[in-house]
């Protein structure tokens, strides 16, 4: 009995030692993390409200790490997010293990504030990255053309495109689902709003949206952009002044020869490449593989793509946007795939590609003082993702390397601005 209160009390005093020494909150971003996505909620939380955070880059999967901090353990815990609490010993190991290996830390100071330009009344499970703030908490606001002509982007630090058409095709919808109400009732939305800005076509309208934007990086924010925002947006810079559109859109003909009239002098990603000639064709470019990738892949098992790996220390921001657990990553389709190499600028940066095939389906490049990010594709867990599909329910896929992805261009633009521009 005697001996056994002591062995008791001897315990008791161990683990008040160990605690005592703890000075920092892991959270971890390897397989022991119990929900990846949420994880990014919580450290984005922490930014908030004024607690800084280290992102440990190549370290378990590219973990945060903060001092240690009882409101944000709990916090973790409420929302299901793994923590370890770490002594000065340990953090120690930790930043010797990253100081001699392919890792580095940058340091996380304020939360980025964002908007997501995006149409009215759409639902989250419309776009994949308004599904995953939602999910992670993060909280965005919403904009759409009034307020991007408005002036008010330079309010946020990161945007990201919602899958629109800069090219005022409406997504070049019309093959499929011209009869349909929801077409026939945006398609009048969207002219009745070109109009109210003082355009006479949306086509004119979505291009000053799109130099807008442009502007906006080249002052320093921060771009992210899926499926057809992507090589929209470029296609929209390039025919500025031309009339790329459809008659069955706009109600009058293309200008002549304006294909072969493109200024790629005014793109941003992309240069050299060719406008779909068939108007009625589900297609704006060949900057998209879908066409070749449908061909080439039979089923999502087969269809996979494969992430660089960077040197953290003299790559940080390539190395911040590629932090996942694997490297090896299951495709998506979105009406825009992935991006074909031969039309990519040469001074954008491939993040990931489709190993064998001529697709490219992460790119990172600078414009002026800022940055985009282009990530091929719909919704990283729903393979084909057709028009009514069932909303994507991402507490199945709180490990999802895919929306990863997405997550740390979310908390990229809080690292340390020196960091960014190494």
């Amino acid at each position: 009995m005697y001996r056994s209160f002591w062995g008791w009390v001897s315990a008791a005093v161990l683990v008040w030692a160990v605690s005592a020494s703890a000075a920092k909150l892991l959270i971890p971003m390897d397989l022991a993390q119990s929900d990846h996505l949420k994880a990014y909620g919580v450290t984005y939380w922490a930014l908030e409200r004024g607690v800084t955070a280290e992102w440990l880059l190549n370290y378990r999967g590219g973990s945060f790490m903060t001092d240690l901090n009882g409101r944000l353990e709990a916090e973790a815990r409420v929302r299901g997010v793994t923590t370890e609490t770490i002594s000065d010993a340990q953090a120690a190991v930790i930043y010797a293990t990253i100081e001699r290996e392919n890792m580095d830390k940058v340091l996380l100071e304020k939360a980025p504030v964002i908007a997501v330009y995006t149409p009215p009344n759409s639902q989250p499970w419309d776009d994949a990255v308004t599904l995953a703030l939602t999910y992670a908490e993060i909280s965005y606001t919403e904009i759409w053309d009034e307020e991007v002509l408005a002036g008010e982007l330079p309010n946020y630090d990161w945007v990201h495109l919602h899958h629109e058409d800069f090219t005022g095709q409406y997504g070049r919808f019309y093959i499929s689902y011209q009869h349909q109400p929801w077409y026939q009732k945006q398609k009048a939305e969207y002219e009745a709003r070109a109009r109210a800005s003082g355009f006479a076509k949306v086509s004119q309208a979505k291009a000053a949206v799109a130099r807008t934007i442009k502007a906006y990086v080249a002052q320093g924010g921060f771009l992210f952009a899926m499926c057809s925002a992507t090589d929209t947006f470029d296609i929209s810079l390039a025919a500025e002044g031309l009339d790329i559109v459809a008659a069955v859109c706009d109600g009058d003909g293309l200008t002549p020869g304006a294909g072969s009239r493109l200024d790629f002098s005014k793109t941003t990603m992309f240069q050299g490449f060719h406008l779909e000639r068939n108007q009625l064709a589900y297609e704006f470019s060949d900057i998209d593989t879908s066409p070749t990738r449908m061909d080439q892949i039979r089923g999502a098992e087969a269809d996979y793509f494969t992430l660089f790996e960077f040197s953290a220390k003299f790559s940080p921001v390539e190395t911040m946007l590629t932090q996942c657990h694997v490297n090896v990553i299951k495709g998506f389709l979105g009406q825009t795939t992935g991006f074909r190499r031969s039309v990519i600028n040469p001074s954008v940066v491939i993040l990931a590609d489709a190993p064998g095939t001529d697709e490219v389906k992460y790119l990172h490049g600078g414009h002026g003082k800022g940055t985009i990010t282009f990530y091929g594709g719909h919704d990283p867990e729903d393979y084909t993702h057709r028009v009514g599909d069932p909303l994507t329910n991402l507490a199945l896929h709180s490990g999802s390397p895919g929306y990863r992805l997405i997550l740390n261009n979310v908390l990229f633009p809080a690292a340390r601005k020196k960091t960014l521009k190494t």
